[in-house]
């Protein structure tokens, strides 16, 4: 087994990113652990960007997934009727759906989150008619044409190849500041006819913004968001792909501010362990699409589905791991608001969705950079990656995240003392 970079870097295309900033080769992991091929163990802050809630090899998940498959369960099966499609439709509409009083159809689309926002977007426009989409400064909603024009960050624009159009930006909550509320900019320049943006079809938002830097919108500001979507006949789209699946303390992230989004796009954690697993909910009489109007090959992962359903059966019949989740997530912000505070920086985010502000792209690459150093994996996000964002399982035991945190400190404090001290000796 080769020990270096020299195959990657040989047959890999360019356009690996995650490897440049954890350039090691690893071999397995297990909880909140992943191992190195030298053994060296990396505690994981990073968790599939959100899509390993669950931590790595649930040993439930890991023990269904190999039962199915040693029993020559149905591995692809287009979008006909399977006996693990049924068992998770089941498990979702009676552990999700009806304790939240919530009435949507499942789609499902590709296996990516991308694939579940174009669906929206394109759902969408079939409903209403129209073809503007209201999206917000910051957002990330995937890298296929559709999902990057509503995508904010000009970097991963600018790779589309052409021009991106059919989508209005508006500035997210507090993007001028807290004295300006940005939802009644949006509602004064729709309500004008002079405004200037076009009839939308849907608005689209993150209730948290994760690859956008960790921005939480307030409840009050989402409900406003919804009821212009009403009143002015576009739907309203929740992409809840990184936020949700517990991520900031209850399945969905919107589900303490009273929300009733006409679609909810899931995805990352969906599967349990990782497997590719995309969903578009919608309400039920949205549901106008016509027989394979809007397909793919790959719309029924069942070893996903087993695993999923064995997610929602485990974590979500009753609130204990919601609620341990809300308990580590005030531990979370307790640690890093005292790092904050020391530097005179400012928190971000939600829950076990949380993270820094260093205000600087470089100065958060080295504190990364510094933490892989001892043993922590964890990356940066924001619009020039000047947020140390902190996304571990959200099963990780208090001991481990304490210790993660702890390199975490001392890599604030070798880079940003260091910058101190070089300012003042100047």
């Amino acid at each position: 087994m080769t020990t270096t970079h020299e195959t990657f870097d040989r047959v890999e295309s360019q356009v690996r990113s995650y490897s440049r900033s954890f350039p090691k080769l690893f071999g397995k992991a297990k909880g909140s652990i992943i191992y190195g091929e030298d053994g060296r163990e990396y505690i994981d802050f990073l968790a599939g960007c959100s899509s390993l809630n669950y931590g790595h090899n649930d040993p439930d998940m890991q023990a269904a997934l190999v039962d199915y498959v040693t029993s020559d369960g149905i591995t692809h099966g287009l979008d006909m009727f399977t006996k693990a499609k049924e068992e998770f439709l089941v498990a979702y509409e009676d552990i999700i759906l009806k304790p939240r009083g919530m009435d949507y159809k499942l789609m499902f689309t590709g296996p990516t989150g991308a694939n579940a926002v174009e669906a929206a977007i394109k759902l969408a426009r079939k409903v209403t008619g129209r073809t503007n989409v209201i999206a917000f400064t910051n957002g990330f909603h995937g890298m296929t044409l559709g999902a990057l024009a509503a995508t904010g960050n000009a970097g991963k624009r600018g790779g589309a190849g052409i021009d991106l159009n059919g989508v209005h930006r508006a500035p997210f909550e507090g993007y001028f500041g807290p004295d300006i509320d940005t939802a009644d900019m949006l509602e004064q320049m729709l309500d004008d006819p002079s405004g200037g943006i076009d009839a939308p079809a849907a608005i689209l938002v993150e209730p948290v913004q994760g690859e956008g830097g960790l921005n939480a919108a307030s409840g009050e500001w989402l409900k406003k968001i919804e009821t212009i979507a009403k009143k002015h006949g576009a739907l309203f789209i929740l992409d809840d792909i990184q936020a949700g699946c517990g991520r900031t303390g209850t399945f969905f992230s919107f589900e303490e501010f009273g929300l009733d989004p006409d679609i909810i796009t899931q995805a990352k954690s969906l599967s349990g362990m990782g497997l590719p697993f995309a969903l578009t909910l919608l309400k039920p009489e949205h549901d106008i699409w016509k027989p394979a109007e809007h397909n793919g090959t790959f719309r029924g992962n069942n070893h996903a589905f087993v695993t999923a359903r064995v997610a929602l059966e485990k974590f979500w019949r009753d609130d204990a791991f919601a609620n341990s989740v809300k308990a580590k997530g005030e531990h979370l912000k307790t640690r890093l608001g005292a790092i904050a505070k020391r530097y005179g920086l400012t928190l971000r985010g939600r829950g076990m969705m949380m993270g820094i502000n260093t205000e600087n792209g470089d100065v958060a690459s080295d504190i990364c950079a510094k933490c892989f150093d001892k043993g922590l994996i964890i990356e940066t996000s924001g619009g020039r990656d000047e947020v140390v964002k902190v996304l571990c399982p959200l099963v990780i035991d208090i001991a481990q995240l304490d210790k993660g945190l702890d390199i975490i400190e001392d890599a604030f404090e070798a880079v940003l003392d260091k910058d101190v001290s070089r300012a003042a000796a100047e």
